[in-house]
């Protein structure tokens, strides 16, 4: 029997009565692991081997997981810095914070982590350690220190560790083989090794040596090393989808700041300024000079709205009203601001109707983390003016928008909002747990609104949810699957957005 070279060496190198790894084999005949891989393959379609497969987990601790476990868990430290400070007692918990030496995101995950585990309770900005725990009986901090020396722990406290990104888990297959009663034949009655080429070349086919070469036969089903390059993220594509969308639908981009002055994130949208969501604790402020940049004569109109209404009828809302809350710059909680800009001329210049203008662009809110909610993430702004628009009008245009994505089933709700009446909200249905999933708000602009801003007719408007779009489309149930540090790498490499 003629086989090729590599095939003869591992031939030589299996044995009939003990398993042997490919890692074995490789070091036995002087060859590639790779190599041996596919003459394993080959002489296992022949009959002459066979091959047993199992899988085995590694686990690595990450870059932070070393840190934790040379320098103690960042809650650790925090517990140990109450007791240092307060001897006991509840202490300011900026005081522990400084006395522990935590910085950035470690003093999150310090404070997340220290009522979890027991360490003591915070309420009301105070620390109070309990005096009764005990950090050297910490499990996650043993099994970091397991880790490091090369030890195994409990898989729930390393599933623990893995989900808090502080240790890796590799799995592998191991491939072991065995010669077979052929193979074992096959090497008795003799087994020559044939001069093979893996390719033609030039010179093969000048001289004429292509006629008498015996050329090596691939494999096409043998394992691959995959090759995973860069790609754009699910969400990028879909607001570029989206994007296409209302541009063939006859919009026209906005742009303009993240950062801006609460005028025109709020004020202009007649949002009271002693309004719940703009008080410090629903906002992001940033602690930079006031915007000045703002023309006078729409400060005036837009004051004169909150304090006394529009028109004959109207009343304002007889609270007191502040420029300089108003010049005040913070990250913006929705992109309406863009449309107060472009509505007021101030961006582009004076708007003759009919006009028709959208973004897709990030927005930041002090929001409760959960399957639907995140302290950043896109909104689809829109806005038409145009004379006589009603309600049905706008809900036409998210029928038809929402089309382009293959849903159909759009349900309206009515609702309040200081800046639009009517006013709905939009919800759609999950595709795999069937439920209502809020989606949107829209409405018609108040005369509150508009008036100020110097436009006389009508103008329908509307703020989306990006990631909820994407829930409805692929059927996700957490929108902290596609983004964030929870998210799904194989999810976001496998997942194509259709267009």
């Amino acid at each position: 029997m003629r086989l090729p070279e590599s095939q003869v060496a591992v031939l030589n190198a299996a044995s009939a009565t003990d398993e042997r790894t490919i890692a074995q084999l490789a070091e036995a005949t002087d060859q590639k692991p790779e190599t041996v891989t596919g003459a394993v393959f080959d002489l296992r379609d022949e009959g002459l081997v066979s091959v047993t497969e199992t899988t085995a987990e590694s686990v690595e601790l990450t870059d932070e997981g070393v840190q934790y476990a040379e320098e103690d868990l960042p809650e650790v430290r925090l517990y140990r810095a109450a007791l240092d400070v307060g001897d006991g007692d509840a202490v300011p918990m900026g005081q522990v914070i400084g006395a522990s030496s935590l910085g950035g995101p470690q003093v999150d995950i310090a404070l997340s982590n220290f009522a979890r585990k027991g360490y003591g309770t915070i309420d009301s900005g105070e620390l109070a350690p309990d005096a009764d725990a005990d950090p050297d009986a910490d499990e996650e901090a043993a099994a970091l220190a397991a880790l490091a020396a090369g030890e195994s722990v409990d898989a729930d406290v390393l599933d623990q560790l893995e989900s808090r990104q502080l240790v890796v888990r590799h799995e592998r297959t191991i491939r072991a083989v065995t010669l077979t009663d052929e193979g074992v034949t096959a090497l008795m009655e003799g087994v020559e090794a044939a001069e093979t080429v893996d390719r033609l070349t030039p010179e093969l086919l000048t001289s004429g040596e292509w006629e008498d070469v015996e050329f090596t036969e691939y494999n096409v089903e043998a394992d691959a090393p995959e090759a995973r390059g860069g790609k754009k993220h699910i969400l990028r594509q879909t607001a570029d989808r989206v994007k296409d969308v209302l541009t063939g639908m006859g919009f026209a981009e906005m742009e303009g700041p993240h950062a801006d002055a609460d005028f025109w994130i709020n004020d202009c949208l007649f949002m009271p300024q002693d309004h719940p969501a703009r008080t410090h604790w629903d906002r992001f402020a940033l602690d930079v000079p006031p915007m000045e940049d703002i023309p006078e004569d729409l400060i005036d109109r837009v004051r004169d709205a909150h304090l006394n209404g529009v028109g004959e009828d109207g009343d304002g809302y007889h609270s007191p009203w502040s420029e300089d809350f108003a010049r005040a710059i913070a990250l913006r909680g929705h992109t309406t601001s863009l449309s107060m800009r472009y509505l007021s001329g101030h961006e582009v210049g004076e708007l003759e109707p009919p006009q028709r203008y959208f973004s897709v662009e990030k927005v930041y809110r002090n929001d409760t983390l959960d399957p639907t909610h995140l302290l950043e993430f896109y909104q689809i702004e829109g806005w038409v003016m145009a004379e006589d628009l009603s309600v049905r009008d706008l809900m036409g245009t998210f029928e038809e928008f929402y089309s382009h994505f293959g849903i159909t089933d759009i349900q309206f709700k009515p609702h309040y909002n200081p800046y639009t009446e009517p006013s709905f909200e939009l919800f759609g249905r999950h595709p795999e747990t069937g439920e209502l999933i809020e989606i949107g708000n829209s409405g018609m602009f108040r005369e509150e609104v508009l008036r100020p801003l110097g436009v006389e007719c009508d103008v329908m408007a509307w703020g989306l949810a990006l990631e909820r779009l994407l829930m409805l489309m692929y059927g996700f149930d957490d929108i902290r699957d596609v983004h964030g540090t929870l998210c799904d790498l194989d999810l976001l490499r496998e997942t194509e957005v259709l267009k």
